[in-house]
Protein backbone atom coordinates (compact mmCIF):
# COMPACT_ATOMS: atom_id res chain seq x y z
CA UNK A 1 0.00 0.00 0.00
CA UNK A 2 1.40 3.56 -0.72
CA UNK A 3 1.78 6.01 1.39
CA UNK A 4 -1.08 8.07 0.64
CA UNK A 5 -3.18 5.13 0.52
CA UNK A 6 -2.16 4.26 3.70
CA UNK A 7 -2.73 8.02 5.14
CA UNK A 8 -6.08 7.77 3.72
CA UNK A 9 -7.01 4.78 5.49
CA UNK A 10 -5.96 5.74 8.47
CA UNK A 11 -7.96 9.47 8.45
CA UNK A 12 -10.86 6.69 7.04
CA UNK A 13 -10.28 4.09 10.48
CA UNK A 14 -9.92 7.24 12.65
CA UNK A 15 -13.52 8.73 11.55
CA UNK A 16 -11.80 11.78 10.51
CA UNK A 17 -12.68 14.27 7.33
CA UNK A 18 -10.29 16.94 6.47
CA UNK A 19 -11.73 19.87 6.81
CA UNK A 20 -11.68 22.80 3.74
CA UNK A 21 -8.59 24.67 4.87
CA UNK A 22 -9.32 27.77 6.78
CA UNK A 23 -9.23 31.12 4.98
CA UNK A 24 -6.10 33.10 5.54
CA UNK A 25 -7.23 35.78 8.04
CA UNK A 26 -4.46 38.23 7.63
CA UNK A 27 -1.42 39.65 5.57
CA UNK A 28 0.52 35.78 5.13
CA UNK A 29 0.04 32.96 3.16
CA UNK A 30 -0.92 29.34 4.75
CA UNK A 31 2.29 27.27 3.27
CA UNK A 32 5.53 27.68 1.68
CA UNK A 33 6.92 24.96 -0.07
CA UNK A 34 10.67 24.94 -1.35
CA UNK A 35 13.84 23.30 -1.42
CA UNK A 36 11.82 19.41 -0.30
CA UNK A 37 10.41 21.56 2.91
CA UNK A 38 6.83 22.53 3.91
CA UNK A 39 6.54 25.47 5.83
CA UNK A 40 2.60 25.49 7.24
CA UNK A 41 1.65 29.09 9.07
CA UNK A 42 0.11 28.88 12.67
CA UNK A 43 -3.35 27.36 12.58
CA UNK A 44 -5.75 28.29 14.90
CA UNK A 45 -8.46 25.78 16.35
CA UNK A 46 -11.07 27.30 13.15
CA UNK A 47 -14.21 24.61 12.67
CA UNK A 48 -17.37 25.41 10.92
CA UNK A 49 -16.42 28.69 10.73
CA UNK A 50 -15.56 29.53 14.07
CA UNK A 51 -12.87 29.14 16.70
CA UNK A 52 -13.38 26.25 18.72
CA UNK A 53 -12.30 27.31 21.57
CA UNK A 54 -11.94 30.28 22.75
CA UNK A 55 -9.95 31.82 26.33
CA UNK A 56 -6.82 30.90 28.15
CA UNK A 57 -6.11 27.65 30.09
CA UNK A 58 -5.38 28.33 33.62
CA UNK A 59 -8.15 30.93 33.50
CA UNK A 60 -11.74 28.98 33.04
CA UNK A 61 -10.32 26.46 30.27
CA UNK A 62 -9.45 23.07 30.93
CA UNK A 63 -6.62 20.82 29.73
CA UNK A 64 -8.69 18.46 27.97
CA UNK A 65 -10.15 21.38 26.27
CA UNK A 66 -6.50 22.55 25.31
CA UNK A 67 -5.95 19.17 23.76
CA UNK A 68 -8.99 19.61 21.44
CA UNK A 69 -8.34 22.87 20.38
CA UNK A 70 -4.71 21.45 19.71
CA UNK A 71 -5.94 18.79 17.81
CA UNK A 72 -8.39 20.81 16.01
CA UNK A 73 -5.27 23.30 15.08
CA UNK A 74 -3.06 19.91 13.67
CA UNK A 75 -6.22 18.91 11.33
CA UNK A 76 -6.05 22.30 9.99
CA UNK A 77 -2.47 22.17 9.34
CA UNK A 78 -3.22 18.68 7.71
CA UNK A 79 -5.32 20.41 5.59
CA UNK A 80 -3.19 23.04 4.60
CA UNK A 81 -0.67 20.56 3.75
CA UNK A 82 -2.61 18.53 1.81
CA UNK A 83 -3.79 21.79 0.08
CA UNK A 84 -0.41 22.61 -1.21
CA UNK A 85 0.51 19.09 -1.80
CA UNK A 86 -1.82 18.78 -4.63
CA UNK A 87 -4.19 16.32 -2.75
CA UNK A 88 -1.17 14.23 -1.82
CA UNK A 89 -0.36 13.71 2.33
CA UNK A 90 1.55 10.66 1.27
CA UNK A 91 4.38 13.39 0.13
CA UNK A 92 5.08 13.98 3.31
CA UNK A 93 8.46 12.01 4.14
CA UNK A 94 9.07 13.25 7.91
CA UNK A 95 7.14 15.64 10.73
CA UNK A 96 10.60 17.64 11.23
CA UNK A 97 9.42 20.39 13.77
CA UNK A 98 6.05 21.65 15.42
CA UNK A 99 5.46 24.35 17.47
CA UNK A 100 2.04 25.50 20.03
CA UNK A 101 1.27 28.16 21.24
CA UNK A 102 -0.86 28.22 24.49
CA UNK A 103 -2.63 31.22 25.54
CA UNK A 104 -2.65 31.07 29.11
CA UNK A 105 -2.54 32.53 32.79
CA UNK A 106 0.93 33.21 34.12
CA UNK A 107 0.61 30.31 36.72
CA UNK A 108 0.06 27.41 34.01
CA UNK A 109 2.69 25.27 33.20
CA UNK A 110 0.75 22.16 31.19
CA UNK A 111 2.06 23.75 28.00
CA UNK A 112 3.01 20.35 26.69
CA UNK A 113 -0.18 17.79 28.03
CA UNK A 114 -1.93 20.77 25.79
CA UNK A 115 0.13 20.31 22.58
CA UNK A 116 -0.27 16.71 23.40
CA UNK A 117 -3.34 16.84 21.53
CA UNK A 118 -1.62 17.92 18.16
CA UNK A 119 1.00 15.84 18.67
CA UNK A 120 -1.18 12.41 19.19
CA UNK A 121 -2.57 13.41 15.75
CA UNK A 122 0.06 13.84 13.61
CA UNK A 123 1.63 10.67 14.85
CA UNK A 124 -1.89 8.86 14.45
CA UNK A 125 -2.53 10.06 10.88
CA UNK A 126 0.91 9.67 9.81
CA UNK A 127 2.27 6.97 11.57
CA UNK A 128 6.06 7.64 12.52
CA UNK A 129 6.07 10.00 9.48
CA UNK A 130 4.13 12.14 12.22
CA UNK A 131 6.83 12.21 14.77
CA UNK A 132 8.61 15.27 15.49
CA UNK A 133 11.08 17.85 16.90
CA UNK A 134 8.41 20.26 19.05
CA UNK A 135 8.04 23.25 21.16
CA UNK A 136 5.28 24.05 23.19
CA UNK A 137 5.10 27.63 24.27
CA UNK A 138 2.88 30.02 27.14
CA UNK A 139 1.39 33.06 25.90
CA UNK A 140 -0.32 35.75 27.81
CA UNK A 141 -2.85 35.99 24.35
CA UNK A 142 -3.32 34.31 20.50
CA UNK A 143 -5.20 35.75 17.42
CA UNK A 144 -9.19 35.99 17.69
CA UNK A 145 -8.64 35.41 21.28
CA UNK A 146 -7.70 31.12 20.54
CA UNK A 147 -6.69 28.94 23.26
CA UNK A 148 -4.13 27.20 20.78
CA UNK A 149 -1.94 27.56 17.87
CA UNK A 150 -0.04 25.54 15.99
CA UNK A 151 2.18 25.56 12.86
CA UNK A 152 4.67 22.77 11.28
CA UNK A 153 7.93 21.82 9.20
CA UNK A 154 7.17 18.91 6.79
CA UNK A 155 10.09 17.31 4.68
CA UNK A 156 8.39 16.22 1.72
CA UNK A 157 9.40 15.06 -2.11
Amino acid sequence: MSQSAAIEARLKELGIELPTPPAVQFNYIPARLGAGTLWIAGQVPFRDGRILVEGKLGGGISVEDGQRAARQCALNVLAQAKAALDGDLGRIKATLKVTGWVACTPDFFEHPKVINGASDLFVQVLGEVGRHARCAIGSPSLPLNCAVEVDAVFLVD
